[in-house]
């Protein structure tokens, strides 16, 4: 599913040149559950935006799908990643005027599908995410945990095949960030592959594989001897 040979990433920064990602290898399986943890400055946001083709590389190569992403137009990229990426973030991104319904549908209005059409594929959705009776909240009456599950929802609706998640228990209490791990996990064993950046120790036990950046390489991978959930 990803393949990434050398990667390597430099931003400047007036007139220094801050080497982010210093030649990143990685290896991830259609259908694995894999974290990646390091510290502030460790590179894992900068892997995150390649990964989720909002980035350029410097050097190296990255394939997703057997497919090797490099020097994309912003048209091709955004086509790209509607097609096969969903975005799960600790912030949620929901559109705090529109309903949850209105928010899960959003990727399918950008493909053009009609509004009863996709109102009945995200009501369908929010089902599978346990939301559907709040499908005509507004995310200000909403807790933590359920907004998360409408952009959890929101990321599955356009099938994609990829879904990466941006500290997705950072915003909740441990009992809410458990059960969200769940869904996820449930979401894994239904097929997807995912991608979790997190800071929490508990939360990258519960994945497949842990993959550890300091200062722009991988330092080790670890492989929990169980994917606890709760």
């Amino acid at each position: 599913m990803v393949d990434i040979n050398e990667l390597h990433k430099s931003y400047i920064n007036g007139k220094n040149k801050l080497h982010v990602l210093k030649g990143v290898n990685l290896h991830i399986e259609a259908g694995e559950m894999v974290s990646i943890m390091g510290s502030s400055g460790s590179g894992k946001s900068t892997l995150l935006n390649i990964l989720g083709i909002l980035d350029n590389y410097d050097k190296g190569t990255y394939s997703l799908g057997g497919k090797l992403i490099q020097n994309m137009s912003e048209t091709k990229a955004a086509r790209y990643r509607n097609e096969m990426i969903g975005f799960v973030f600790q912030s949620f991104n929901l559109i705090s005027f529109k309903t949850a319904l209105e928010n899960v549908a959003l990727p399918l209005y950008y493909k053009g599908m009609g509004r009863k059409k996709r109102n009945l594929v995200a009501m369908s959705y929010l089902e599978k995410v346990g939301l559907e009776p709040w499908a005509n909240h507004l995310p200000s009456e909403m807790s933590g945990g359920q907004k998360q599950r409408v952009a959890i929802a929101r990321a599955l609706i356009a099938n994609p095949q990829l879904i990466l998640a941006d500290e997705p228990t950072g915003a909740l209490d441990t009992h809410t960030s458990y059960e969200v791990m769940n869904l996820l996990r449930e979401i894994n064993e239904a097929g997807k592959t995912l991608i979790i950046v997190t800071h929490e120790h508990d939360i990258s036990q519960m994945t497949d594989r842990i993959i550890r950046l300091r200062d722009g390489v991988i330092e080790r991978e670890e492989f929990p001897v169980k994917a606890a959930t709760v």
